[in-house]
């Protein structure tokens, strides 16, 4: 039961003692004065909400803000109805106003100035420009191997998994490096060509280091020999957005999967060991059916596709 209900009882209890028995009766009995029954009485409906305390806030204050004040705040609000708090303070104390923030803010809630909050712009995202057959882009990206996956003689070194993930087909190619440069780029390059069932038109990577120096201090940053060798192939590169992996989203998920298909289970001993059972999960990868491929596998899609004669 509520504190305010049994006081209004306990006043309702007096006031009918009283009507039955008098005041000075009811005072002596409940040990209150005379005064305080006839308060009640006069108050009382008949009903326990008329005999509840009412409000203790004073109706005036001597440091309550003047009718100027509250007029200068209405009329900067009305100017100004999307400012912040602080902001607004700001600009009221520009014009002579000398409160506190905090009172800024009982007063604001008391006079219903609250700011009004313009929506945020929404999003849009562009449309994602889907492949039309395979080797169209091909994401790569560089993965580093977990230390806690690397035990005896390779505990302490740096293992990285190179990937190459087809847009169209999400056919892969994997290859373990134990050196993390431009040169070992170039290197899984090659052996991708040479790995992929069909010809490569474009490259889509992120702009590390390791494939191009666009982020480079050099204010004429030369081409590595990664952007070298795609030249001489005849490749196109195209590189994403500075700090938004999101847009090479097929790699990165696929790494993604590793994690929890591959890594969270497995230990490699040494560099030989790492690398023999990586093409293991690569040769899985590419022969396990997936719902965007119609439940296909990666390769079998790559196969039915060159078998309709459409890709040469």
């Amino acid at each position: 039961m509520k504190t305010v209900t049994q006081k209004a009882r306990y006043r309702e209890a007096i006031i009918k003692y009283a009507e039955k028995y008098g005041v000075t009766k009811a005072a002596n009995r409940y040990d209150v004065n005379r005064q305080y029954i006839y308060r009640w009485k006069n108050r009382y409906d008949g009903t326990l909400d008329s005999l509840a305390d009412k409000s203790h806030r004073p109706h005036s204050h001597p440091n309550q803000h003047t009718e100027q004040e509250l007029k200068l705040i209405s009329d900067m609000r009305r100017r100004n109805p999307n400012a912040g708090l602080v902001v607004f303070w700001v600009k009221l104390r520009q014009r002579g106003y000398t409160r506190s923030i905090t009172g800024l803010y009982r007063v604001l809630i008391k006079m219903g100035l609250k700011q009004e909050k313009l929506p945020n712009p929404k999003y849009i995202p562009k449309p994602y420009e889907q492949m039309q057959y395979p080797g169209q882009r091909v994401q790569i990206d560089v993965k580093f191997v977990p230390n806690s996956c690397l035990v005896s003689d390779a505990k302490g070194e740096k293992f990285y998994q190179y990937t190459a993930i087809d847009e169209y087909s999400r056919f892969r190619y994997l290859e373990a490096f134990n050196e993390h440069s431009t040169y070992s780029s170039t290197v899984f390059l090659e052996n991708l060509i040479k790995a992929f069932p069909f010809p490569i038109e474009c490259v889509q990577t992120d702009n590390g280091m390791e494939f191009t120096k666009r982020l480079a201090q050099s204010e004429n940053p030369t081409p590595t020999l990664f952007e070298s060798r795609l030249k001489q192939h005849g490749i196109k590169h195209k590189l994403i957005k500075p700090y938004t992996p999101r847009h090479n989203g097929k790699v990165e998920r696929s790494h993604r999967k590793d994690n929890e298909y591959f890594y969270a289970s497995h230990k490699f001993y040494s560099f030989d060991d790492f690398k023999k059972q990586l093409a293991v999960h690569s040769r899985k990868y590419n022969n396990f059916p997936m719902r965007p491929l119609n439940w296909l596998s990666p390769a079998d899609y790559v196969n039915a596709f060159i078998q309709s004669g459409e890709l040469f």
